[in-house]
């Protein structure tokens, strides 16, 4: 499997996702840059958006593990890690969680406690699980998609600013149109489950090793120094913006660099442009970034105050 180029087989899973997940292409294409850059997504819609379809496609596309985990107000960390255990041969052995698979659907973050996001935030930067002192090291595939209802809604806790800043990008999911609605239904009439993927009509396109070949030519696509400029200015522009109490930090910076070169090999090039760039920017920094309250009250979102701050940075020209 996956013997075409990583570019090819990426492009492949794309068109996987689009066959499956109707009407959501500017969000699945974010998702998939994403998990290609080695980042960890934070997916906010409400409920029924269809993403955990979306995640669920990916896996099958990229045959590897999925797991959900419904996060909930009494969920404890050592539910999500794993526990060690006293056998009967007064042996401990330890019975890994179910952050233990390669594409990880963590369903409602923003509804466990404060602990349990921690613990679930650390496995993401460090990619191992520690329990009682011993490190456990998690699947090389292992990627987060965390999904969080819109923070008015009833029961939810919003993450801190220094959590919600391991996210590489924030994707937004909205509801279909008019049309997409009604050939979804149309599907459930021709035997389409959501909670049935044999009905998804999706093969393999590529396995693990494909997603790590392809994380590799990622790694390889170039990146010029006026490149590397546009993006610290857009990053620092977040920070001096008069709109914002609080700008992107260092990490936002990388995330972007990543994304853009991983949005290159989704395109078929080996170099970055100034617009995967600029059309990564409100996915990579909607989440980090603060609107100051006043403006806020005026209905600014975060999009806004990045299109005003991207609009007045000078972009590259070849």
């Amino acid at each position: 499997m996956g013997g075409a180029s990583p570019a090819h087989d990426a492009r492949q899973i794309l068109d996987a996702l689009q066959g499956v997940v109707l009407g959501q292409e500017a969000a699945i294409r974010e998702t998939l840059i994403c998990l290609l850059a080695r980042g960890h997504v934070l997916l906010e819609g409400v409920p029924g958006t269809a993403k955990t379809l979306l995640v669920r496609t990916l896996a099958l596309a990229l045959n590897v593990r999925f797991q959900r985990i419904q996060f909930t107000p009494d969920l404890m960390p050592a539910d999500i890690t794993g526990v060690t255990l006293l056998s009967g041969t007064h042996d401990f052995t330890f019975r890994p969680g179910p952050l233990f698979a390669d594409l990880v659907l963590a369903d409602e973050i923003n509804r466990a406690p404060a602990k349990t996001q921690a613990a679930l935030l650390e496995a993401m930067q460090e990619r191992t699980v520690t329990a009682d002192g011993t490190g456990h090291p998690l699947s090389a595939a292992f990627t987060v998609f965390a999904t969080q209802n819109p923070v008015e809604f009833e029961g939810t806790y919003p993450l801190p600013e220094a959590e919600l800043d391991r996210f590489m990008m924030k994707v937004q999911i909205g509801y279909p149109s008019a049309v997409l609605e009604q050939r979804i239904l149309t599907r459930y009439v021709e035997g389409f489950e959501a909670d049935r993927p044999e009905t998804f009509g999706v093969t393999p396109v590529t396995d693990a090793a494909g997603l790590e070949r392809m994380r590799r030519a990622v790694d390889a696509v170039r990146v010029e120094p006026q490149i590397t400029a546009y993006i610290t200015a857009l990053v620092r522009g977040t920070r001096e913006a008069a709109s914002l109490t609080l700008g992107a930090s260092p990490r936002a910076g990388v995330g972007l660099l990543k994304a853009a070169r991983a949005a290159a090999l989704l395109e078929g090039r080996d170099y970055v442009v100034p617009d995967d760039v600029k059309a990564l920017a409100p996915a990579v920094l909607r989440h980090r970034i603060n609107v100051a309250p006043e403006l806020e009250l005026e209905g600014v979102t975060p999009d806004a105050a990045l299109k005003a701050i991207l609009d007045k940075t000078e972009v590259p020209t070849a």
